[in-house]
């Protein structure tokens, strides 16, 4: 199993669905918020990125004004005067699983409380910068609509363009890049045609962990606790995760 559809597999075997259309909107804000400052762009056909965050937008049903407030608030015309700042938070949780946490947020006291708390809670630690980062490397993830997409077509466009892998999933196909070719691989593959439904950044774990299934499955309801937070926006770990695991997680 990747280290990118790990965790979304272990969703989707349990059903983890956030019902709470408000934290949706905040999240999908975040995100067009980002893509439109990074961009530099609040043009969503000159800005790949900003274009997959507005589609995500239209598929929670999220109001235009709030599309266009958050793009606004990315080119700092929003007029609060509010900062967001990105920031990855290295814990362990129990058994010594360790854990990579992307945050975005207004307010980095309140982020650091609160990812504190959630490890704390669940018997782990944060721990100091560093200390965790180097048992991960930081890869690009693609998601392209598979309708109509012919696989050998697709892979040739995006190894061309510097991706590493390409593999068919359920939902579509996944695109799986280094890091600094993202944004290099997404632009060749819109510029083709495809249509791209995500693209990420992720933490890819270079040794994984395998631990008892009790304890597995603890460290997974600590992976839930920390994506329920608000300022979180994903959450990546080096824990082995197999179907003796996956099946105890869906009746915990």
């Amino acid at each position: 199993m990747s280290g990118h559809s790990k965790w979304s597999t272990i969703k989707r075997a349990k059903g983890v669905e956030d019902a709470k259309r408000g934290k949706i909107f905040t999240r999908i804000g975040r995100d067009i918020m980002i893509a439109t400052r990074e961009g530099g762009s609040g043009d969503e056909n000159s800005n790949a990125k900003l274009k997959i965050a507005i589609l995500k937008a239209k598929a929670a049903n999220m109001p235009k004004e709030n599309v266009e407030r958050a793009i606004k608030r990315g080119l700092g015309e929003g007029g609060d005067g509010v900062q967001m700042d990105e920031i990855t938070y290295e814990g362990y949780g129990t058994d010594g699983v360790a854990f990579m946490i992307d945050v975005l947020t207004d307010n980095k006291n309140r982020s650091l409380a609160d990812v504190k708390r959630v490890l704390n809670r669940a018997g782990g630690a944060l721990a100091s910068a560093g200390s965790v980062g180097w048992q991960f490397t930081q890869k690009g993830y693609l998601q392209v609509k598979s309708d109509g997409v012919d696989f050998d077509s697709l892979f040739m466009t995006a190894a061309d363009a510097g991706a590493d892998d390409v593999v068919e999933e359920d939902d579509g196909f996944a695109v799986y890049t280094p890091r600094e070719m993202l944004g290099a691989v997404e632009n060749a593959l819109t510029g083709a045609g495809y249509t791209v439904n995500e693209s990420e950044l992720y933490w890819q774990s270079n040794n994984e962990t395998e631990i008892a299934v009790d304890r597995a499955v603890a460290n997974m309801k600590l992976h839930e606790a920390l994506e329920e937070l608000d300022d979180v926006q994903s959450v990546a770990s080096n824990l082995t995760v197999n179907d003796d695991v996956l099946a105890a997680l869906e009746t915990a």
